[in-house]
């Protein structure tokens, strides 16, 4: 059986030769309901063709017991294994822009060690802003669009973007104290969560994946490919609905749910936000 030390270091670019890079970072497990925050890296990484450039050791931070090593078999019938890790990948954006990302399972120990080590990192490769990816489970309808909230710490950037302070306050998993200690290296961080529907928790949740991956979109300014993943969500829209339509009882929540979202709205939409969702619409006829 061929053993690996979680994954060995790629052929992708050199931290250090970057200038500006986007960076999205997310992790599986309780930061990461419906996998709708780890999905949109999986998606970024997928088409942008985002390299390895280095893995952390899984013996620093995980637990085995907790998360285990998988065993799979290879294209010669070949047994191997792969340790839970977290991994940074680099691609090329559309707009020339370099494109890092973070992604692994949320760690079980270390979490102090783990953070500066991913901050060392990012800094290695002159980022200037981190895009922290979340996703929770919510009471919010599936026949509505997926409710996304962007925070930062950093006042000025607040300011810029028009953002309202987080007022959470409780427990918080990885995402907060990497996005914690990113920001006291003196980096900006915007923080994105999804709210996705608590009823249809089973990942994957390809329409709190768009829902993430649009507002990224709009925080760069710049068209991102999107693939497969609008069909994806109107199929697992879809899916719902007749789930739904077969049990009274989910039917009726999801009235109410609607009935609530509804009335909390302005029941028209804004000038500039129709404005800025005709932009958005231009770029993407453009970029194709």
């Amino acid at each position: 059986m061929a053993e690996q030390s979680g994954r060995t270091p790629g052929s992708g670019r050199d931290l250090r030769s970057l200038v500006d890079p986007v960076v999205v970072v997310a992790f599986g497990g309780w930061n990461d309901a419906g996998n709708a925050a780890t999905g949109v890296v999986d998606h970024l990484q997928e088409a942008y063709g985002a390299e390895l450039a280095f893995a952390l050791d899984p013996d620093d931070f995980y637990d085995f017991q907790v998360n285990r090593p998988l065993v799979s078999l290879t294209d010669d019938d070949e047994r191997e294994l792969t340790w839970p890790t977290t991994e940074v990948r680099v691609g090329r954006l559309a707009d020339g822009r370099d494109l890092v990302l973070v992604q692994g399972l949320e760690p079980n120990l270390r979490w102090r060690q783990f953070s500066t080590t991913i901050a060392s990192a990012l800094q290695s490769a002159n980022a200037r802003r981190v895009h922290v990816l979340g996703a929770l489970l919510a009471d919010t309808p599936h026949t509505r669009p997926i409710p996304v909230s962007t925070s930062t710490y950093d006042r000025e950037l607040m300011t810029s973007l028009g953002l309202v302070p987080s007022t959470y306050e409780g427990p918080t998993g990885i995402v907060g104290v990497i996005g914690d200690t990113l920001a006291r290296a003196g980096l900006e961080v915007l923080s994105l969560w999804a709210a996705v529907p608590h009823y249809v928790s089973h990942p994957p949740c390809p329409k709190a994946t768009l829902a993430l991956l649009s507002s990224l979109e709009q925080l760069l300014d710049t068209s991102l490919d999107q693939g497969e993943l609008p069909e994806l969500a109107r199929a697992w829209e879809r899916g719902v609905d007749e789930l739904a339509a077969d049990d009274t009882e989910v039917a009726e929540y999801v009235s109410t749910l609607e009935e609530q979202q509804d009335a909390t709205e302005l029941p028209e939409a804004s000038g500039e936000a129709i404005a800025a969702e005709f932009e958005r619409y231009l770029r993407r006829r453009r970029g194709n």
